[in-house]
């Protein structure tokens, strides 16, 4: 993995997290019923954890766009996508099997149908999951090719008087 395609992807995730966060804080503002429903895992509104999860998704994001530190980048797209995938098997294992509302009622403005959106953020999260997995993996090999410890220069005449 070269570094115009970690940036390419990492530029790629800012922008889905940019999207999707946004999407979450605009629907935690609206009247819908279901935000007023407690989430099935967290036992908090959907709003209160819209609100929470968009502002963590716009965070990154912004560490995405304007970081310096491709590890760290790649490091928080990987917690966060660990952590949805950890959310949805929560939801399977205590029985919940109505469509991710991830999206809130951004779906019903877009006239998208929810088992659709649910379908494309699966598609989404498997993208983060696997491009800053991948993203780290090739870090850490680059990491192993060099050694552990930085090397102290040899001390010469020439950059002697620099000490």
């Amino acid at each position: 993995m070269h570094s115009k395609l970690m940036r390419l992807f990492l530029s790629s995730a800012a922008i889905v997290l940019l999207a999707t966060g946004t999407a979450k804080l605009i629907s935690a503002s609206g009247n819908a019923q279901l935000l007023q429903s407690p989430d099935p895992i967290l036992s908090i509104t959907f709003r209160r954890v819209f609100l929470l999860v968009g502002g963590l998704e716009l965070f990154v994001a912004m560490i995405c766009f304007f970081g310096k530190w491709v590890w760290l980048q790649a490091g928080l797209v990987a917690l966060l996508a660990t952590n949805f995938v950890v959310y949805r098997l929560g939801l399977i294992l205590v029985g919940y099997h109505k469509p991710c509302s991830c999206l809130g009622n951004l779906t019903d403005a877009l006239h998208i149908s929810p088992q659709t959106a649910d379908t494309i953020m699966k598609i989404v999260l498997g993208y983060l999951l696997i491009g800053s997995y991948a993203t780290l993996f090739w870090l850490w090999k680059q990491g192993r090719k060099s050694t552990s410890f930085p090397t102290v220069p040899e001390i010469t005449p020439a950059n002697e008087q620099l000490l």
